[in-house]
């Protein structure tokens, strides 16, 4: 199934660009759609087997790829043109949930739960939490040798938690996973800090081991296969490891804390290699432009999963009744919370913060959650004007 999926998209995007590459003409999705019914009869073994809709949502994917592409020209950043999908390249095929798949279908088995995928049958599931809402859209993804079976619902109704009486405000970081502006018991210690579980650092030995067995194999080779597969095996566990703190984390701020400020973060942003530096006495030669610590930190703060973890406080937040105000993180660690002076020279190192004017001293990162609570915290009282 997803062979022939990937084969869908792939003929799509040649379709694309043949059609502006010959004649200038741009094909939109609705005119790959309506071509669907003639592919599934002339193809009645292949394509035929699957479920029209899901072939339609496998479409659409390719179209938003092509509207990110001009999004992006636009914009004036790299552009990424959509390629090509080889066969480790495309693990997921969406369905309409009633139209091509159908989600416990099988009412008769009380203790386990089918999902049925048209053209495949009936899929016995592990499911490891019950569904709440309706069911509205069903993904079948593959990760290595595992598949996941991820379900989209609507009409979820929200859990309220009750008041905690606790405003937090959070500051991201790498030397910390995040800090506090004040400590909350279990979560952090005793000066606010949530420690940073490093998951890369902790499986890099191993990773480095298996890039290194995988350079030494030859191209084609089953040796190549597994030692690619050991490779995979490595990010999918620290990328499950990262998700499972993320969510823990989350869910701890959310039963403390009724109001949680953060900074609004933009990670692609900070995480851009920086420009070269041409030497302008010697043609083709290049200064120093600091990339390898630059290489370094961008490591860290995609180690640290930021984008993953707030965008899951945010949701857990909503489904409980909490509020995330997100504030612009500008001056937020160089103003002291005492007399508002604001100054790159209150932060004495990467730790410590002293006021120039006032003397305040303070952890440089709990200042800065100090500073994210407050303008959160005035943010709200404006939009509540």
């Amino acid at each position: 199934m997803l062979d022939d999926h990937r084969g869908l998209y792939n003929a799509a995007l040649q379709e694309r660009r043949e059609a502006y590459r010959r004649a200038g003409v741009s094909i939109r999705y609705g005119e790959q759609s309506a071509q669907l019914k003639e592919i599934r009869a002339a193809d009645a073994q292949g394509q035929g087997r699957w479920s029209f809709t899901s072939q339609q949502q496998t479409l659409r994917r390719l179209n938003r790829a092509f509207e990110a592409f001009f999004r992006r020209v636009k914009a004036g950043q790299k552009p990424g043109y959509p390629r090509f999908k080889g066969r480790g390249w495309f693990d997921t095929v969406t369905f309409v949930e009633g139209d091509g798949a159908k989600w416990d279908s099988q009412p008769h088995h009380p203790s386990a739960t089918f999902v049925r995928l048209h053209g495949i049958g009936h899929l016995k599931v592990h499911q490891h939490r019950p569904i709440a809402g309706r069911v509205k859209q069903i993904e079948v993804k593959r990760e290595g040798s595992r598949w996941y079976v991820i379900v989209s619902c609507d009409e979820v109704s929200a859990r309220p938690l009750p008041p905690s009486g606790r405003q937090v405000g959070l500051d991201m970081g790498v030397v910390h996973f995040a800090s506090l502006s004040a400590p909350i018991d279990g979560l952090t210690d005793e000066r606010g800090h949530i420690p940073h579980p490093r998951y890369r650092l902790t499986a890099e030995r191993e990773l480095t081991a298996a890039q290194q067995a995988y350079a030494r194999t030859r191209r084609g080779s089953a040796r190549r296969r597994k030692a690619a597969r050991r490779i995979g095996k490595i990010h999918r566990k620290v990328a499950r490891r990262r998700t499972d703190h993320a969510h823990k984390t989350a869910l701890a701020l959310v039963r403390a804390a009724d109001v949680i400020t953060v900074e609004d973060l933009r990670i692609a942003n900070m995480t851009k290699s920086p420009a070269p530096k041409p030497d302008p006495d010697q043609a083709g030669v290049f200064l120093s432009n600091g990339s390898a610590a630059k290489a370094g930190l961008n490591k860290n703060i995609l180690d640290a999963g930021w984008g993953v973890f707030l965008a899951i406080l945010t949701n857990k937040a909503e489904s409980a009744g909490r509020e995330v105000i997100s504030v612009n993180p500008r001056d937020t660690s160089r103003t002291c919370p005492i007399c508002g002076h604001v100054s790159g020279e209150n932060r004495k190192t990467q730790a410590d913060f002293v006021c120039v004017v006032c003397g305040h001293a303070a952890n440089a990162d709990v200042v800065a959650a100090s500073n994210i609570l407050r303008a959160g915290l005035v943010l709200r009282d404006a939009r509540a004007v």
